[in-house]
C-alpha cells in the first residue's frame, strides 16, 4: 500500500485498522467550524484511513507535535491546526470524517486536529484521548497518477466497499483485553443474531482452541433508549445468542464462555447522536484467564 505521508507513530502504538478507497474525494478540514460548517478543500484520489491507539499517558499534543514536524520536513503545508476548543468542539467533531468507534475514539473536550497539504496531496492527523490510552487517526489522500513514494508493490482495493484490515482479533484481546464484534448483525428489533457466516466468531473458536488458559465473556451493550432493566436483558440475550451460534456453528467450547448484559452502562460513543447510539449497540468479547 503507498501513502501520501509515511509518518513514525510512538514506540507505544499498535495499529487498529486501515480503511483504502482506490480512488475516493476527500474534504480535507481547512477551518474551524462555523455556523454548524467545516470549511473544507476537495482533494481526489486514493484515500487511506488508518488508526492507532497509543498506551501511556503522553498528551494529545505530545503525540501530535513529532507527526506534525515529520510532516512539514516532507514538504507538506500546514492549513489547520488546533486543540478541540478552537476547532469548535462538538461541531466540528461532527462536521469532519471519523473512523468509526471502537476503531477511533474522540473526546469531545480532549482532541487536537492537523491538516496539511503538499500539491495535489493531503494529510489530516487526529489525536484525542479516552480513558486510559490516547487514540490517532491518519487520512491521507495521493493522486492515482502520482510517483510512488515507497518502494512497496502497489496493492489495489476496490473502491466500494472500503474494505477494513483490522489487525488480528486476537492481537486486539491480548493488547487491549477486550474486542467489538463488529462484523455481527441481529434480526431487526430481535435479540437473534442473523443467519450467516462470521469472520470475528470463527476467529474467537480458534483463539479458544488454540489458548485453553483462557476463557470469555461475550458482553452485551445497547443505547440508551428504554430503561435500564430492559436494556439489560436485551443485551444479555444478544450475548446469549453469538455464544450459542459460537458453540453451534463454529464448535467452540461453550463451557469456556461466559455472557452478561451491561444494558447502557457502558457506552463508547455519544447517545446523544444516531451514530453514538448505533456504536453503543453492541457485543463485545473479554478476554479471561482459566
Amino acid at each position: 500500500m503507498l501513502y501520501a505521508a509515511e509518518l513514525a507513530l510512538p514506540a507505544d502504538a499498535t495499529a487498529i485498522s486501515e480503511r483504502a478507497t482506490a480512488l475516493g474525494v476527500y474534504q480535507l478540514p481547512i477551518g474551524p467550524e462555523d455556523a454548524d460548517k467545516v470549511p473544507s478543500e476537495r482533494f481526489e484520489g486514493q484515500i487511506n484511513r488508518r488508526t492507532w491507539r497509543v498506551e501511556g499517558s503522553g498528551t494529545v499534543l505530545q503525540i501530535l507535535a513529532p507527526l506534525r514536524e515529520q510532516l512539514v520536513e516532507q514538504g507538506y503545508e500546514v492549513r489547520l491546526d488546533c486543540a478541540a476548543r478552537d476547532c469548535g468542539g462538538f461541531g466540528f467533531r461532527f462536521g469532519i470524517e471519523v473512523v468509526p468507534t471502537p476503531d477511533m475514539m474522540v473526546d469531545i473536550s480532549r482532541f487536537h486536529f492537523l491538516s496539511a497539504a503538499k500539491g495535489r496531496e493531503a494529510v489530516s492527523v487526529l489525536v484525542s484521548r479516552a480513558g486510559g490510552a490516547a487514540f490517532v487517526q491518519m487520512i491521507s489522500v495521493r493522486p492515482p497518477d502520482a510517483v510512488p513514494v515507497l518502494s512497496k508493490p502497489v496493492v489495489q482495493a476496490p473502491a466500494e466497499p472500503d474494505p477494513v484490515r483490522p489487525v488480528e482479533l486476537a492481537k486486539v484481546l491480548e493488547v487491549r483485553g477486550h474486542a467489538v464484534l463488529t462484523d455481527l448483525v441481529f434480526e431487526s428489533g430481535s435479540t437473534r443474531l442473523r443467519e450467516g457466516q462470521y469472520g470475528s466468531l470463527k476467529e474467537l473458536a480458534g483463539y479458544l482452541a488454540a489458548t485453553p488458559q483462557h476463557r470469555l465473556l461475550l458482553v452485551g451493550h445497547t443505547d440508551s433508549v428504554g430503561s435500564l432493566a430492559q436494556n439489560t436483558r436485551i443485551s444479555e440475550r444478544r450475548a446469549q445468542s453469538v455464544k450459542e451460534r459460537l458453540v453451534e456453528a463454529y464448535e467452540a467450547d461453550g463451557t469456556r464462555i461466559d455472557v452478561a448484559g451491561a444494558g447502557y452502562l457502558a457506552p463508547i460513543a455519544s447517545n446523544l447522536v444516531p451514530e453514538g447510539r448505533e456504536a453503543n449497540r453492541r457485543v463485545e468479547a473479554v478476554l479471561l484467564a482459566n
